[in-house]
C-alpha cells in the first residue's frame, strides 16, 4: 500500500490523469441519474431549509416591536416567499416529472 511519502517521491504523472488526481468528484456520477437526483434533492433542502430559518428569525425580531424588528420581519418573509417559489419550481421542474416517469413504466 503507498503512504502519502511514496506519492510525494514519484515523478509527477502526465495526462488527464494526472491533472484530476486529489480531485475527489466523480464526474460520471454526477451526470448520471442518481448524480442528478442527488444535486436536485440537495437544492430542494437548500431551499426548505432557509424558508425554516428566516421564518423562526424572522418572528423572532418582530417581537421586538423594534422599527428596525419590523423592517427584517418583512425583509425576511420576502426572502421566505423567493425561496419558497424556488423550492416550487426545483419540485416541479425536477422531482416531480422524475416521479412520475417511474411510474409510466
Amino acid at each position: 500500500m503507498l503512504s502519502a511519502r511514496d506519492r510525494r517521491d514519484r515523478p509527477p504523472e502526465e495526462g488527464v490523469a494526472a491533472e484530476l488526481q486529489g480531485f475527489a468528484v466523480d464526474k460520471n456520477f454526477l451526470i448520471s441519474l442518481k448524480g442528478i437526483l442527488l444535486e436536485t434533492e440537495l437544492d430542494f433542502l437548500r431551499c426548505v431549509s432557509a424558508i425554516i430559518i428566516f421564518l423562526v428569525v424572522s418572528f423572532a425580531a418582530v417581537t421586538s416591536r423594534d422599527g428596525a424588528a419590523i423592517a427584517a420581519f418583512v425583509f425576511g418573509i420576502i426572502l421566505v416567499s423567493v425561496f419558497a417559489y424556488d423550492a416550487f419550481k426545483i419540485y416541479r421542474t425536477e422531482i416531480a416529472p422524475g416521479a412520475s416517469q417511474g411510474d409510466r413504466q
